[in-house]
């Protein structure tokens, strides 16, 4: 099959894109020490925080030539989604996880989600048709196929393509919406950045699309809705790497609660989601120092939601002196007001203190902990690695630990470039741009009841409820 094409134009800032406002910085041989009391015990030249362990490695399968993406969980099993497809791992004994099957089906961005016996799947570069082996396309080709692909994952070791629906923009990520009646899923498709010269996605491009999938016959799979999120336009401003609202990147469900959280470039918002086929749009807040609204995370409360900024689109150095630590940081909000009429408090900015030099680092995606009564957060920052933070306090979080291989502190070692990091069933597992999927221990007593807490589907972008002895699966 073809390589993915290069990233289009319209889709604004890039991993591939580095700014020349985000300057490097010298290049720093150490790294400093996290707040937590935990990281300090760790050797001054380790890569790691004591209460971090590296338990198994598994390297990106040769014929994935192009970048991993984000992770999904259903039973035994992690969803490794990739430009070029996706691989299945058989994770039964986390310590020693191993590669069930290989799917080759290019077409970025490689956001997936499992639903019982069903993927989907982001398809957010154009092609020439709906098969998986169909050529790129120019995404000025009216013909030109983006959207997002259904698989069945019955027999894991030989998933089989379902269907595809197209939709405006394409599909950079997508969200898993369970549906009311149980016997189907709905998925919010965000996408962003339009151009008058693209015949698929033309400005103003102020919408998601809403996608139902019936669970016996999937093959029906088709667009129900396209609810327009911003009528009034959305922030219009632009000021250097600010940018303008042109669509949504991700967008996190709290179902049991009829509540959504959407990162959309220029905008945070909440959503009331009672309907969901007619999301409306209950808050919107601003931040000045917020260039890219990328995604979002509530505590399991919903009292607070954490917004990420992806201040130079994954692919600056931002986790610098020069930066400071409110750009390309995390913004933690508290929830307030009645359902009715939610408020969003902005209580405080959180940023890993470890400078990077010269490597790409910003705020990315993460999860929490199912501690239950307290609010855990493990998080990826490409190749600043991955931390964990304290937000019991929403005015004052803190990194209780981390973990980051960087060949500039152990020598020999290959850097990471994480770009997803999430807690499933007793592990931290990291999705790596180059070096595949690492698994990870997390020991710490003020995690441990996590470890209660038995999963049978996890989808990071769908957040459900969790206390001891229960999952959060179907």
């Amino acid at each position: 099959m073809p390589a993915p094409p290069a990233p289009r134009a319209r889709r604004g800032l890039r991993r591939t894109a580095a700014l020349a406002a985000t300057a490097t910085a010298s290049l720093l041989v150490g790294l400093l020490g996290p707040a937590g009391a935990q990281a300090d015990e760790a050797p001054a030249d380790s890569v790691h925080s004591a209460n971090f362990t590296h338990v198994a490695h598994v390297p990106k399968p040769s014929a994935v030539r192009s970048v991993n993406s984000d992770l999904a969980f259903t039973g035994d099993y992690a969803i490794g989604g990739n430009y070029d497809g996706f691989v299945v791992y058989d994770i039964s004994e986390p310590e020693d996880p191993q590669v069930v099957s290989e799917v080759l089906c290019p077409g970025g961005q490689g956001d997936v989600s499992v639903s019982g016996d069903l993927l989907y799947f982001s398809v957010d570069y154009p092609r020439a048709d709906k098969d998986c082996g169909a050529p790129a396309v120019p995404v000025t080709d009216p013909d030109g196929f983006e959207g997002v692909r259904v698989f069945d994952i019955s027999d894991k070791a030989d998933p089989q393509y379902v269907s595809a629906v197209r939709t405006d923009c394409g599909s950079h990520t997508h969200t898993l919406v369970p549906s009311k009646t149980g016997d189907s899923d709905l998925l919010y498709v965000s996408s962003y950045s339009p151009s008058a010269d693209f015949p698929n996605c033309q400005t103003p491009h102020d919408k998601i699309s809403v996608i139902e999938v019936p669970h016996d016959t999937p093959e029906e799979a088709a667009v129900v809705n396209e609810p327009v999120l911003f009528p009034d336009g959305g922030n219009h401003e632009q000021d250097g790497l600010l940018l303008p609202t042109q669509g949504c990147h991700d967008i996190t469900v709290y179902a049991e609660r009829d509540i959504a959280a959407g990162a959309c470039m220029g905008d945070g918002l909440l959503m009331d989601i009672s309907d969901p086929v007619n999301p409306v749009v209950t808050e919107r807040v601003r931040d000045e120092n917020f260039a890219f609204w990328h995604s979002a995370t509530f505590t399991n409360d919903a009292r607070t939601v954490l917004f990420t900024d992806e201040l130079g689109g994954g692919g600056a150095p931002t986790c610098t002196e020069e930066i400071g630590p409110e750009r390309g940081a995390d913004a933690i909000y508290e929830v307030g007001g009645g359902k009715g009429s939610p408020e969003l408090s902005f209580a405080s900015y959180f940023k890993i203190d470890r400078h990077q030099g010269d490597q790409v680092c910003v705020a990315h995606n993460g999860s929490l902990i199912p501690v239950p009564g307290r609010d855990y957060f493990v998080q990826s920052w490409y190749q600043g690695g991955i931390a964990v933070i304290d937000l019991n306090d929403p005015g004052d979080p803190e990194e209780i630990g981390f973990f980051d291989m960087d060949s500039r502190v152990e020598e020999g070692v290959q850097d990471n470039d994480t770009w997803s990091t999430y807690y499933y069933n007793g592990y931290v597992y990291s999705s790596d741009i180059t070096r595949g999927l690492d698994v990870l221990r997390i020991d710490d007593p003020r995690l441990r009841a996590a470890e209660q807490v038995r999963m049978d589907e996890f989808n990071p972008q769908n957040q459900e409820s969790y206390r001891p002895g229960r999952g959060n699966g179907r």
